[in-house]
C-alpha cells in the first residue's frame, strides 16, 4: 500500500510513501552515468542518464522503489496485487522484468513522451531477480514537469493511461480510480454553497466544511481521492523550502501510523519512508517513520561520471530538539 504524487507548484516535485510491514535495508542510491546497468533479456546500458532514488541493494544491484534522473524524469512502482500480470518473453519485444523497468526507462528517457514510446514496445516478463526474491506485483507512475502517465501490466496488455492528476495509489485499476472521483465532485477548499435549502439560512459552524465527505480511511481508493484533493488545493510556495514542506504535508495526509492497519500475521502496515524529489535540481528529500526531520541528498553534488554506485543509508534515528 503506497501513494505517489507529481506536484508542480513551479518546479517539479515527485515522491511517494512506502507503506509496508517490513524493510529491505532501503537507502538513497545514486546511479552515476557510467554505472553499468544489466538486464535479464535486453542489452545492458554501460552508460545512461544519472539517477537518484531509494532502492533495496541486492547483489550490488539497485532495486529502485522510486527515482528521478538528471533530465527531470521520475518514476515509482506501487503495489498492484492481484491485478499485475507478467508474461513470458516474446520475440521482437523489449522484454523487461518489473524491477528493471525504473532503471531502464530513467536510464534512456528524458521525458514522459520518450518513456511512452518505449513502453508501447515493452513486454513485462515473469522472471524474478533471484530464487529468494519473488516478483512484486506492481504498476507505475511516470512523470515529468508537464505530464504523468500510469503504466499497468494487465492480462490482456500493458495499459498506458494519461494521468492528469499526477496521483497513484494501488488497486483497483487506474480507470476505476478516476471513475470513483465522480462521487466527490462536491469537494471544495472554500466554504460550501447551501444548495439543500437555499431559502433557509444555514450556519457554517466550522471551517473546512467544503471537505465534508472526503474519505478518511486508509484504503487505496480513499487515499487516491484524499491525495488528489489536497494536492490540487495546495498553493505555490514562495521558495524551495515552502514547496518541499507542503509536499510532505500532502503526503502526511495519506501516511499510515502504526496500529491503523493490522495484517493477518499481526504485523502493522506503516509508512516506512516518504520521499520528495525536486527533479529539476536533482535533490532528493526524505523522512522515515522514526525520523520526521527532512533529509536532503543532492545528486549533483556527486561526480556523475564515475562507474560506482553512491549509497546513503537512511537516517532513521528520531531527532527531537530539547529546549532547556
Amino acid at each position: 500500500m503506497c501513494t505517489a504524487i507529481s506536484y508542480t507548484p513551479d518546479e517539479h516535485y515527485f515522491g511517494r510513501t512506502l507503506d509496508t510491514h517490513n524493510s529491505y535495508n532501503e537507502r538513497v542510491v545514486i546511479a552515476p552515468r557510467n554505472f553499468p546497468l544489466s538486464f535479464k533479456k535486453v542489452s545492458g546500458l554501460p552508460s545512461h542518464y544519472g539517477m537518484i532514488g531509494i532502492a533495496a541493494m541486492i547483489e550490488d544491484y539497485p532495486l529502485y522503489y522510486d527515482a528521478a534522473n538528471e533530465k527531470g524524469l521520475s518514476m515509482a512502482g506501487l503495489n498492484f496485487a492481484r491485478n499485475a500480470h507478467y508474461n513470458s518473453p516474446r520475440p521482437g519485444m523489449c522484454n523487461l522484468a518489473p524491477y528493471e523497468l525504473i532503471p531502464y526507462i530513467l536510464g534512456k528517457c528524458s521525458d514522459v513522451s520518450e518513456a511512452e514510446f518505449l513502453l508501447k514496445r515493452m513486454n513485462i516478463i515473469d522472471i524474478p531477480f533471484n530464487d529468494k526474491l519473488p516478483l512484486a506485483s506492481l504498476h507505475w507512475i511516470v512523470s515529468d514537469k508537464n505530464r504523468s502517465i500510469t503504466v499497468e501490466p494487465l492480462k490482456d496488455r500493458l495499459k498506458l493511461y494519461e494521468n492528469p492528476l499526477g496521483v497513484l495509489t494501488n488497486n483497483p485499476t487506474f480507470n476505476v480510480q478516476m471513475e470513483n472521483l465522480s462521487n466527490y465532485m462536491h469537494l471544495t477548499n472554500t466554504p460550501p454553497e447551501n444548495r439543500l435549502f437555499p431559502n433557509i439560512k444555514l450556519n457554517q459552524y466550522s471551517l473546512g466544511m467544503g471537505s465534508i465527505g472526503i474519505p478518511g480511511d486508509y484504503s487505496s481508493m480513499s487515499r487516491f481521492v484524499r491525495a488528489a484533493h489536497i494536492k490540487t488545493s495546495s498553493p505555490k510556495g514562495a521558495c524551495e523550502e515552502e514547496n518541499v514542506v507542503q509536499f510532505f504535508h500532502i503526503m502526511n495526509s495519506v501516511s499510515m501510523p502504526k496500529g491503523v492497519v493490522v495484517l493477518d500475521n499481526g504485523n502493522y502496515e506503516i509508512t516506512v519512508y516518504t520521499s520528495c524529489c525536486n527533479t529539476q535540481k536533482g535533490i532528493y528529500y526524505y523522512t522515515t517513520y522514526e525520523n520526521y526531520s527532512i533529509t536532503a541528498v543532492d545528486m549533483h553534488s556527486e561526480n556523475l561520471d564515475i562507474s560506482n554506485l553512491i549509497e546513503c543509508p537512511l537516517i532513521t534515528s528520531p531527532k527531537i530538539t530539547h529546549i532547556k
